[in-house]
């Protein structure tokens, strides 16, 4: 119809042309205006639908894209949903909780009984081992004192007896504990000899025995009777030389009050040295082992050997002479207290308490007894 009515209308001018030609040509150009700017507003309508209908395809994606989240979380949920009510159907019921409830503490106070009584077993058991470990601790004290000859450790061990029947909290360990008393008090009077202080004093004087020297004697006449005989000729004949040479070696007089023993040397000296030392060492042991007799005798004999074999005016011989002396007093072992009454009256409250009634009589009855409230 727009290609037609142009038409006609040059039909209806055409003769109007030749009239007025400079009218119709604005009218021309405005329609052409008209239409482009109707064409433009076409097209942007159509640009603007076009975008419209993009956009609202791409909000149609997001949204399906939503509506399958939004699908799969409604299954996931079904599921848990499943799986809670399949443990909800598992559950007890509330009776079946209540028994449980009940049973549980009949249970638990069993538990607690058995728990009290092995308490007093295990209590029982531990007293028992103490009682033991102080029998064998005054056993201990008593070899100490018997073989080894020790105050002091034997008093600890028997401190240690009493302290355990202390901790028993038993009248009827009364007796035993008196007996272990007296025997303590009895330790208590004594002393202690210092055995290894005379065994390091021995030894320092065996290195003094290997120092000894005999002692050479002096004639302050120098040849006595020999030496007049010799004075008397004019000293220029063989005989008078002879005479006072001679003098140097022999001795005669005629008022001697002590006898001149040989003097030591060589060999001789060597076994005097070696006798005193063995004797020093026997008496080294008698000191270590208690032994009184061995000890007093083995100084004697090294006092015989001093008195025999060196000379008395040696100053050496004089001074380890007066310390053998000093020490031959020392006490090296002292009369023990016999700890027969103390055992036998600890070994007569352990027998007591074993004849007692038995703790562990009543753990039976405690496993087969009926777990119900």
């Amino acid at each position: 119809m727009s290609e037609a009515a142009p038409a006609q209308d040059e039909v209806q001018v055409a003769p109007v042309q030749s009239v007025a030609p400079a009218a119709a040509a604005p009218r021309g150009r405005g329609l052409a205006s008209l239409a482009l700017v109707l064409a433009a507003a076409g097209v942007g309508l159509a640009g603007w639908g076009a975008w419209q209908v993009r956009a609202l395809h791409v909000q149609s994606e997001q949204q399906r894209e939503v509506l399958e989240q939004t699908r799969s979380q409604a299954q996931t949920l079904v599921q848990r949903e499943q799986s809670l009510s399949a443990r909800l159907a598992q559950l007890p019921t509330p009776e079946q909780l209540e028994e449980r409830r009940q049973l549980l503490a009949s249970v638990q106070g069993d538990q607690q009984r058995l728990g009290q009584r092995l308490d007093n077993v295990l209590n029982a058991s531990r007293q028992d081992w103490r009682l033991a470990e102080a029998e064998h601790l005054l056993r201990l004290a008593s070899l100490r004192l018997t073989a080894l000859q020790e105050i002091n450790s034997a008093k600890a061990l028997v401190q240690a007896a009493d302290q355990i029947l202390l901790e028993q909290d038993d009248p009827a360990s009364f007796a035993a504990r008196a007996e272990l008393a007296k025997s303590l008090e009895a330790l208590r009077s004594l002393q202690q000899p210092d055995r290894t202080g005379l065994f390091l004093q021995l030894g320092a004087l065996r290195e003094q025995v290997a120092q000894l020297n005999p002692h050479v004697p002096a004639f302050v006449d120098n040849g006595g009777v020999l030496a007049s005989l010799a004075a008397e000729g004019d000293g220029s004949s063989w005989w008078a030389q002879w005479l006072e040479r001679l003098s140097h070696y022999f001795r005669i007089d005629f008022s001697a009050a002590q006898d001149i023993r040989p003097v030591l040397s060589g060999q001789s000296l060597a076994q005097v040295r070696l006798a005193l030392t063995l004797a020093l060492q026997q008496a080294q042991w008698g000191a270590l082992n208690g032994d009184g007799a061995v000890y007093q005798k083995s100084l004697q004999q090294a006092q015989g050997v001093l008195d025999e074999q060196f000379n008395q005016d040696n100053p050496a011989v004089q001074a380890l002479r007066a310390r053998l002396g000093e020490l031959v007093t020392q006490p090296v072992s002292v009369g023990m207290p016999d700890l027969t009454a103390a055992m036998a009256a600890l070994q007569a409250y352990v027998q007591l308490r074993e004849a007692g009634p038995a703790p562990t009589e009543a753990l039976p009855d405690a496993i087969v007894e009926d777990p119900q409230p």
